[in-house]
């Protein structure tokens, strides 16, 4: 799925539970790294996203809390998915570093959101900081990230 069509893929597919197991087959062939963890977007909008996490077998730890790569490999993702479905055409990105904070030990379903507001248009390169939150069940956040990027115009 091209990173400029996500947006319209979503609208057009997430309002029944068809279009978004469609939408999500389509993330997994865009982004196979990003699959392992098996994301459910529950939103998508120009500047915001909110995936779910499940917490399963495959994503935990040895001591038996959501891995915290798992955690970043969702947080990144979903600052991402809201920083492309905000991108206009004539920007482009790339993320640059990745900081990612962990405050509680993660188990349970995973929310995570990101909300973002990128310039729509440049001249030149511009750096960008994104950011994503990870929730549990309980309304309490277990980790947070900061993704740079580097915003630029499209290259003609």
């Amino acid at each position: 799925m091209r990173t400029d069509s996500m947006l319209k893929t979503w609208n057009r597919l997430g309002g029944n539970a068809l279009g978004r197991a469609l939408f999500h087959i389509g993330l997994r062939l865009s982004v196979p790294y990003s699959a392992s963890t098996h994301p459910r977007v529950l939103e998508l909008a120009p500047g915001r996203a909110r995936v779910l996490l499940r917490d399963r077998q495959r994503v935990r730890n040895h001591l038996n809390s959501i891995h915290a790569i798992a955690q970043a490999n969702i947080l990144e993702l979903t600052s991402g998915l809201a920083m492309m479905a905000a991108l206009s055409d004539a920007v482009r990105g790339i993320v640059t570093r990745i900081e990612v904070q962990y405050t509680k030990k993660a188990r349970g379903p995973l929310e995570v959101t990101s909300e973002c507001s990128p310039p729509t248009s440049l001249s030149e390169n511009t750096e960008f900081l994104a950011h994503a939150e990870a929730r549990d069940a309980a309304g309490d956040i277990v980790s947070t990230i900061t993704v740079t990027w580097i915003l630029g115009p499209q290259k003609t």
